[in-house]
């Protein structure tokens, strides 16, 4: 594993143990060259998974940007990390137990907004907002309406005492 710092090509596994919710591996490293010290993931991938956006371009599936558009649509949530890594994890079983090498961006959009509906409604419109292109706060006022009759009760899901 290439060192972050140095970029030198050898270290060594210092730590390694299994995620919390077990869908991935945290490994400890220490870069032979200049001794620092990082932290890698391990993930299962079943196979390589092509991402194919609105304008037919391509790009490999990524993980990461999925955590963070879901991190940003979370923030100042009170939602806790696992909750947010389970949320990707499952976007990414269903992605790639879809049994498709294709997958259009449009489909893992609506899996993220499912997961962040049942997750929390104020997130749920808030990612809603950039992945529909809301353009006027009368898009904000149609949405939020649906999500009352969706969710009912559910609007304050995620906020914790102190903020109430």
């Amino acid at each position: 594993m290439r060192c972050p710092f140095c970029a030198h090509d050898d270290s060594q596994v210092k730590d390694s143990r299994p995620t919390e919710d077990n869908t991935a591996i945290r490994r400890r490293r220490q870069c032979s060259s200049c001794g620092a010290r990082f932290t890698t993931f391990e993930r299962v991938q079943l196979r390589d998974i092509t991402v194919v956006k609105s304008d037919d371009a391509r790009e490999p599936f990524d993980r990461a940007k999925i955590e963070q558009s879901v991190t940003l649509a979370c923030r100042k949530r009170g939602i806790e990390r696992e909750k947010i890594d389970q949320l990707v994890s499952g976007v990414q079983r269903q992605v790639e137990t879809l049994g498709e090498s294709e997958v259009p961006s449009r489909e893992i959009g609506e899996m993220v907004m499912e997961g962040l509906r049942q997750l929390d409604s104020v997130a749920y419109i808030r990612f809603a907002s950039v992945y529909r292109a809301f353009n006027e706060a009368r898009d904000f006022e149609a949405f939020a309406g649906t999500v009352r009759d969706v969710a009912g009760q559910g609007a304050t899901k995620g906020v914790t005492k102190d903020a109430e």
